[in-house]
Parts: structure tokens; sequence; C-alpha cells
């Protein structure tokens, strides 16, 4: 998880240009082999009627390509077969959740034309096809050969199981089949067929060292199509059940954040100790990636993206109640991890103070907070919007540290300052003058019912 935001080069003036991410900056040696979703994996929705060929858009792939049922394509199971057509003609899917530096096998299998159109020299040695994952080296992939095919007569599917690694290059890395048949005489439904598509990754290390002002950039999708702005991805989640937010666990964390002092130091330049009382306030704000990312293009926040951590505790309040994907994103979190979310607090504590001579005494403050990672999903599945929400946490107590020890230097000098003080311009060094004698006037008394006299007091 990388939370670089230097690929921000470029911005149009109506929306944001989404950078490709690189690796993050911690991995883990001992990470564990995930499960990656391929969605439609076997290539059977929308459901077909007949055996095939069909041309038609495949749910969750891009590309137009030439589908055959599990029998038309030789198979013993469920999977549909899928002929990638001619030169350049791709199959591609965004891979969900991996992040970038992740380590991604691809399973899946191949196997020459099953289509009665080939002729037996152009499935005899096999056809060519590549397939690359984003950040990965292009792989070119010979099917097995299918001798004693006659044109007329369908295949038999010559399957083979393939498996191919990369290291992700961007989040969401896109997996792209292509066709390298450049034999014009070729029917187009003459061509290499892939089946039963699966994924497994190796996971980066969580980089817990990102600061919570430093999220990293928010990205969103439409299909398997990066979007350039996260507008549209917002305005899909406009409605109360219009999107819902789905938290990668694997990347969600609780964290103790740095320490900062709360209040004033307390200096005793006295020769005695002191004990007193004071009350100490403080207040935790949230952040979020999808702000920042706004911030960092220098674009006004779109308004129905404005997630409750302003700051402001008077307009976060409102947006509590009022911002749809808030509530997504709360419902969400009390869903997975059994406790309410709270996008902001605050407290008061009044702490006793027992100071040494020649001691300071002040309070630190370690806010306990927690900081989710996951995706708002539309009702439709088609956009994506990736986002990093960071606020204070329910799960384990802040820490106060209240703390005394000895002066720094500079206290030390002001301790050892000279009272303020102004100066006798006349006659400093002159002896004090004799007394003053005399009488002193006494105001007449002011109470009511006193009765009023001059008088006349001597001071000797």
């Amino acid at each position: 998880m990388n939370r670089s935001l230097a690929a921000l080069a470029v911005l149009g003036s109506a929306g944001l240009l989404l950078p490709v991410l690189p690796a993050a900056a911690l991995t883990s040696a001992a990470a564990v082999a995930q499960s990656v979703p391929v969605l439609n994996g076997d290539f059977a929705d929308p459901v077909m009627r007949g055996d095939g060929p069909t041309t038609v858009g495949i749910d969750f792939w891009t590309g137009l390509n030439q589908r055959y049922s599990p029998t038309a394509s030789g198979r013993s199971d469920s999977s549909h077969g899928v002929a990638l057509q001619k030169d350049g003609n791709t199959l591609q899917q965004r891979l969900r959740g991996v992040r970038a530096g992740a380590r991604v096998t691809v399973s899946y299998e191949d196997s020459p034309a099953v289509s009665k159109e080939c002729t037996g020299e152009q499935v005899v040695d096999g056809q060519p096809y590549t397939v690359a994952g984003s950040g990965g080296a292009v792989r070119e992939v010979t099917t097995a050969g299918d001798p004693g095919r006659t044109k007329g007569t369908p295949g038999p599917g010559r399957w083979t199981a393939r498996s191919h690694v990369f290291t992700a290059g961007e989040n969401e890395p896109l997996l792209v089949f292509t066709s390298r048949v450049t034999d014009s005489r070729t029917h187009v439904t003459c061509s290499p067929m892939i089946a039963r598509v699966r994924a497994v990754e190796v996971p980066t290390e969580v980089d817990k060292t990102v600061n919570k002002t430093a999220l990293g950039t928010a990205e969103a999708y439409k299909g398997n199509e990066r979007e350039s702005t996260l507008h549209n991805a917002a305005a899909a989640c406009n409605g109360e059940n219009a999107c819902t937010f789905r938290p990668d666990a694997r990347t969600s964390f609780r964290y103790y954040d740095r320490a900062r002092v709360v209040g004033e130091a307390f200096v005793n330049c006295t020769r005695n100790a002191l004990e007193h009382s004071r009350l100490l306030s403080y207040a935790e704000r949230g952040h979020d990636s999808v702000s920042q990312t706004y911030a960092d293009a220098n674009l006004p926040l779109n308004e129905v993206a404005r997630l409750p951590t302003s700051g402001v505790r008077e307009e976060d309040e409102k947006r509590v109640k009022e911002r749809p994907m808030a509530t997504q994103f709360a419902l969400a979190y009390e869903k997975g991890w059994q406790r309410p979310w709270q996008w902001f607090s605050s407290d008061q504590r009044t702490v006793v103070e027992r100071i040494q001579p020649g001691e300071v005494s002040w309070v630190e403050m370690q806010p306990s907070r927690e900081r989710v990672e996951g995706w708002f999903v539309s009702k439709k599945d088609d956009y994506r919007l990736h986002a990093v929400v960071d606020g204070p946490s329910r799960a384990v107590p802040d820490r106060l540290l209240q703390r005394t020890g000895p002066m720094s230097e500079a206290e030390k000098q002001r301790c050892a300052a000279a009272r303020p003080m102004t100066t006798t311009p006349v006659g400093a060094d002159a002896p004090a003058s004799s007394s003053d004698k005399g009488l002193l006037k006494i105001p007449a008394p002011t109470a009511p019912g006193v009765r009023s006299a001059d008088r006349s007091l001597p001071l000797d």
C-alpha cells in the first residue's frame, strides 16, 4: 500500500488525473498467498443458449471474443472456453483488491481452437497468444498442438494448465490475454482459447508509518477502466443505499499516534514543592484520502464526497447526518468490527500536579486511532472508489502521560533572570530621606447610617 503522491503531475481543470502507484515501501518475505477474486472466471455469464460460438460481451471482462459452451469446448467441468479471435484482440479484467507490489500468480488453461473452421495446418503446431499483468513482462505462449484436424470437424479441445506470475505495478492490476494469430486467411473463430481463470497473491506488508495527513491518492474505476476523476464514482454513491463500503481487513489496523503536549508546561522556579490542579481539554478529528486527493490537486471538494473529516466540529456533525457516504462507511465498519465508528472525539481531564523545586511538569497525550482501507462499490458494481479513512479509535483507550523532569537550559536561565524592575533616575544611590510626619486626612465614612465627621489622626 503506497502513499506517495509524487505522480500527481498533471491535473485537468475539471477533474483529477489519477496516478499509477508504485510498490509499497515495506514487503514481507513471510507473507502467505491469498485468493484473489477473478469475477466470472469460468466465463459462464451472461448465460448462453446453445453451444456457440457466440460473439458477446462477457460479464466483468473487457473485449468481444468467441465463447463456447463447456461441451463444445471439450471440457468436463462447467467452464466455458473463450477464443481470442485474431491478432491484437484482447480479453482483460482488473484484479480487484490487489495492491501495487503484490506478487500475483494467475492460473488458467489454454487450448487450440475447437472451431470447425480451422484447417489442420492452423492448429497442428498450436496457436500463439500473450498473457501479461500490469507491472510484469509480456509472456509469449503457444497452445498445445492438435494434429489430424480437418476443416468442417470441431476439435476435441487440448486443454493445458498454465500459470503466469508477475509483480503488480499498480493498484488493481490489469490481466490481459492477447491473440497473436496473424494469418489473414484464418477464420475469426479459429484462435487460441482460454478457460478457468483463477488468481492468488502474496500481498505486500502494510506500511504503518504513513502519516494520517498523507493517506495517499484515492482511485476510481468504472468496470475495468480507471476513471480520470473521482467525481462520477462519488456521485454514484450519493444515496442512502447507492453504494456499499467494503473494508479490507488485511490493510486496516489500530495504532497509537505520535505523542503531543496537552496544555502548558509548568515550571517551578521556587524553593518549595508546588501542588495544584488543572483542567486539560483535548480533541481528535478524522482524515480521509478522498479529501486529501482533492486538496493535493488544488480542486474544490465535491459535495457528495465530503466525509466528516473537516476538523470543524459543527460541520462534521452536519456531514454525519447528511452525507450518504459517511453512513455507508459507518455501517460497514460496525458490521465488520462489531463496534460503532467515531469520526471525531473530545474529552476533559483534571490532573493534580506536584512539582519539586527546579523541575518542570507537563502532560502528553498519545491518542489511539484506527485506519480503515476499502472500497465504495455501487450497487451495480460498475463504479468503485478506493478510500482510506483514519479516525479516533474506540477499541483501545488514549494514553495520557503526566510527566515531570529537570528544567532545560532555557528554563534555568528564565528562572535565574532578575525580577522586572524600573529605574530611579535621580538620587538612586542617596540614603533614604527623613520620615514623613504629619496628619493623614481620614475620608468620611460612606456606609449608610454612619454619621460623618471630619477627624484628624496623628501619625506619631
